[in-house]
């Protein structure tokens, strides 16, 4: 019993990991790093990862050098042997170097706005603006397939899959829909999308994924703050955070999610109380 206790799960992953520390939240046992590329696993980023104990955070300042075990499981990650080897000014971006990034200088959606009509295409390819979903309670999140993080998009993927089943079996969610949007549209193309989406169980009645121009795309997940940066240097390399927004049947915004926090279950009462 004490063999077996003590093994290692089987889907865990270990990856060393050498960057900078960005910034710290021990109160939410937080550590932001941008690191190199970790061979096998992920290009060189920027990520917010969690630490199982606040202490492997003392004495580790933003500007920090570090080596640390990135361990990685089928539905979460954790920064652990966190080992400081030396410590650098933290680098300005050049003040005449062009922004990675379209996302900043809109003005948040509120509840009760409405949500912009931008341009997307589906995972069919299919040309269509966001007013097409006029009619339906929906559930929007924005992603890329390639993120590596299991708590970051493919958290997201993972509880809008676990949603499909309530919105089919509810009849008074008949008429909800869920949409995920890609941020990575060089990457997501519609093709790739719709085979992320069938590798997801996805039912393209209930759930359409997206891309389309990445400006416009930067543009319209803005006002529902997400801030999406890119290195100028390699495009895999994204930083982003997380939001996930309800709109009701007349295209309003009800609310946004902040992080990766919320429930299925919370999204499906929200859902339930606007059909």
């Amino acid at each position: 019993m004490l063999a077996v206790s003590c093994a290692k799960p089987p889907d865990e992953r270990r990856f060393q990991l050498e960057g900078q520390v960005v910034a710290l939240e021990p109160a939410r046992k937080l550590i932001t790093v941008n690191h190199k590329e970790i061979k096998g696993f992920m290009p060189a980023m920027t990520m917010p990862y969690d630490v199982t104990d606040a202490k492997l955070l003392d004495g580790i300042k933003p500007g920090d050098l570090i080596d640390a075990t990135l361990v990685v499981f089928s539905n979460g990650a954790h920064l652990t042997e966190i080992k400081k080897t030396g410590e650098a000014p933290l680098p300005a971006p050049p003040p005449d170097a062009p922004k990675p990034t379209a996302s900043s200088g809109f003005e948040l959606l509120k509840p009760g706005e409405a949500v912009p009509d931008a341009p997307f295409v589906d995972q069919n390819a299919r040309t269509l603006r966001f007013s097409a979903f006029k009619g339906a309670p929906l559930a929007v999140t924005f992603v890329y397939t390639k993120c590596p993080l299991p708590t970051f998009c493919p958290l997201m993927d993972r509880h809008f899959a676990s949603m499909q089943k309530a919105l089919k079996d509810d009849p008074a969610l008949k008429s909800a829909h869920l949409v995920t949007i890609s941020f990575d549209p060089v990457t997501d193309s519609p093709a790739v999308l719709r085979a992320h989406a069938k590798e997801l169980g996805a039912d393209f009645s209930r759930w359409t994924f997206l891309t389309g121009d990445r400006d416009e795309i930067d543009r319209f997940a803005a006002r529902f703050g997400v801030s999406v940066s890119r290195a100028l240097n390699d495009p895999r390399d994204i930083t982003h955070n997380l939001r996930t927004a309800i709109v009701d049947r007349n295209g309003k915004l009800v609310k946004v999610y902040t992080g990766n926090e919320w429930t299925p279950e919370e999204l499906i009462n929200d859902l339930r109380q606007l059909s």
